[in-house]
């Protein structure tokens, strides 16, 4: 009898995954091909149904606008991938040292998207298996709530380099730290070709 093929769905938290990389210090690892690293995550009895980035435009600095940019039009080239963007929130702040007040960007709606993508997903049969790439605590509800549902189903969560979550751990059931080595072996080229002919290059800055 022949082994049945399972279908995995890869969901990975884009800012979650890159301050993961920043907080180690790997730049020159920013040009990573998501879903190269979600196939490399894969068992041998899975194939990779879907790979779905969820991620937010930076809009305060026109260098990093550039660079995400390019980095998002170099996901867009790849098959069965799917962006999924969230938005940022001026929050006001006080220095609690001199009283003077401002105002920072928060990222918000990722882990919801993400949440409504793995519940949506799991309802409608799309995978046996979602590899979560995230560490974001905010996600334990709606994992707890596919387990719940789907016993048969089964969520893995892959931590980012520099990030943990015990609570997300206890959740999945199942969960691995994603090492240096499997990240340097999942980036793009140098240079990407588009459709229109159009090079994309791996921003300077990133090498």
């Amino acid at each position: 009898m022949k082994k049945r093929v399972r279908r995995a769905i890869a969901y990975i938290d884009g800012f979650n995954l890159y301050f993961g990389l920043k907080s180690k210090g790997w730049k020159r690892y920013y040009w990573l091909n998501i879903q190269a690293l979600a196939q490399k995550l894969l068992l041998k009895d899975q194939t990779l149904a879907a790979t779905k980035y969820f991620t937010s435009r930076v809009s305060n600095d026109p260098g990093k606008q550039k660079r995400q940019n390019d980095f998002i039009e170099a996901i867009a080239t790849l098959p069965d991938v799917q962006i999924f963007y969230g938005k940022y929130q001026l929050n006001p702040r006080i220095c609690r040292f001199c009283g003077k007040s401002d105002l920072f960007s928060n990222e918000k709606m990722t882990d919801v998207n993400i949440a409504v993508e793995l519940l949506a997903d799991a309802f409608s049969d799309a995978f046996d298996t979602a590899l979560l790439i995230s560490a974001d605590s905010d996600l334990v509800a709606p994992v707890k709530k596919v387990r719940a549902l789907f016993p048969h189903k089964r969520v893995v969560a892959f931590f980012p380099p520099g990030r943990y979550s015990i609570d997300l751990k206890d959740a999945t059931g199942i969960s691995i730290s994603i090492g240096r080595s499997i990240i340097a072996d999942s980036q793009f080229p140098d240079e990407i070709k588009k459709p229109d002919g159009f090079i994309l290059k791996r921003p300077d800055r990133w090498k």
